[in-house]
């Protein structure tokens, strides 16, 4: 008997590596697959959502744009076609958020900076301040990689739309003329169908680490459908 069980140990071995392998695979297969939801302008708060669509409970989506980046080059929704993004408004003026916003931002593109799925796009809410030169000075101060980030500027009406009315992300200022705008701290990671997936307090370093980890599950939710 002794003999029958020492010819067998190997193979008992083996087998039983082999149903510890196959329980774990099947344990995993039956956990869910974490996924991120979908926001829509019924989601937000309605101060920070055009007053024409905060009834919308579904289907949102970034509306098409086309703004100048700090090369002054065109940059339009075709740039960002497949592509996972993280947005934010901002101005190169501006003395309290904003700085640590971009430092924050400066995090994610280091992270993101050899992933061609992840780009990054900051809206100017001062255009009329923020012209292209302006623009640049900023992104060289601030290291800004022109191939992962642009820094946009130009029609105040449009940036105001877009704001207002696809990223949910600023606040009116009375004081001012129509366009006028407050942005707010919001970091906003857009999927590559133009869905908002994940808002963020950009100027909390916890949460700039939560967006990594939804970015994650973001990226792996396309590679499961693959």
């Amino acid at each position: 008997m002794r003999q029958f069980f020492a010819k067998y140990k190997l193979f008992g071995i083996v087998m039983l590596g082999i149903s510890a392998v196959i329980m774990y695979l099947f344990f995993n297969a039956l956990q869910p697959v974490k996924l991120l939801r979908i926001y829509q302008p019924a989601d937000f708060n309605p101060e920070l959502v055009d007053s024409s669509i905060t009834h919308v409970k579904k289907y949102h989506t970034i509306a098409d744009f086309s703004l100048i980046n700090q090369n002054g080059e065109i940059i339009t929704n075709e740039d960002y076609q497949d592509k996972i993004y993280v947005a934010d408004f901002f101005f190169t003026t501006c003395p309290t958020i904003c700085p640590i916003m971009t430092d924050n931002m400066a995090t994610i593109q280091k992270e993101i900076l050899n992933d061609d799925e992840v780009m990054l796009l900051s809206h100017s809410v001062t255009p009329e301040i923020d012209s292209v030169q302006q623009l640049k000075k900023y992104a060289l101060e601030k290291g800004i990689n022109d191939r992962k980030w642009n820094l946009v500027t130009g029609d105040k009406k449009q940036i105001y739309a877009l704001a207002r009315k696809s990223y949910m992300a600023v606040k009116t200022d009375g004081d001012g003329g129509p366009f006028d705008m407050i942005h707010t701290e919001n970091f906003m990671l857009i999927d590559k169908k133009r869905r908002i997936r994940g808002t963020y307090d950009g100027t909390n370093p916890e949460e700039i680490q939560r967006l990594l980890g939804d970015l994650a599950i973001l990226k792996a939710s396309y590679t499961d459908n693959e």
